[in-house]
């Protein structure tokens, strides 16, 4: 029994729109709270609000749903330290976990089972100071760093993180993934093809299908 709560935005069933896994029967599990405040930020709604939830009732709420993927996910899932044990109980019940995480907090203790989708904030975002370099050392062959770029500069900046840090032979995926309201797709497309980049560009598959409906 785990009594220790969290504080939770929605919890749902749907495709999973982004990494590796894209097109996937998942649950997301959406944390309250973010401590930064990205320009382009599509879930502003879970900054604040949500409800108190023992783990123990989310793990109830995933397991009738009946699927192989969870994803934990924000704003920030790492503002709030009982994650890390929300991690572990999921991954012990058997389920194979994802961790969508800003890359501004220490992941350090993670569990070695959950795979981390680690942002690294372009200047576009407006928060790429708060970059966590050091988290880099954190992440291994299953592990998945994503980009989100708003234009050249944003994507110039990327690259050079690639090579600087040589992702492509630490983690299993880079992704480039475009700004909704910026590069378009098909430039951003032409910029990694020109470039012979070793990333993995993607689109939002959900807001394909749904547009910005939440809780999809």
């Amino acid at each position: 029994m785990f009594s220790e709560s969290l504080r939770i935005s929605e919890i749902f069933y749907s495709l999973q729109g982004e990494s590796r896994t894209s097109g996937l029967p998942t649950v997301f599990v959406r944390l309250t709270g973010c401590p930064l405040r990205c320009n382009w930020c599509d879930t502003e709604y879970s900054f604040s609000g949500g409800e108190r939830r023992t783990i123990d009732s989310i793990l109830q709420q995933v397991a009738g749903y009946g699927a192989k993927y969870v994803c934990v996910t924000g704003g920030e899932p790492l503002a709030q330290p009982d994650c890390l044990l929300l991690l572990k109980c999921l991954a012990d019940a058997g389920y194979e976990v994802s961790l969508e995480t800003s890359g501004a907090l220490d992941l350090a203790e993670v569990d070695a089972r959950i795979v981390k989708v680690m942002d690294l904030k372009a200047p576009g975002s407006g928060e790429s100071g708060k970059n966590l370099y050091q988290n880099i050392q954190h992440l291994d062959h299953k592990d998945q760093v994503k980009f989100v770029i708003a234009d050249r500069a944003d994507y110039d900046w990327s690259a050079s993180k690639l090579i600087e840090y040589d992702l492509a032979g630490k983690v299993s995926d880079v992704l480039f993934s475009p700004v909704s309201t910026g590069v378009e797709p098909a430039e951003l497309a032409e910029w990694i093809l020109a470039d012979r980049l070793p990333v993995r560009f993607q689109i939002q598959l959900h807001r394909v299908i749904w547009g910005d409906k939440t809780g999809v």
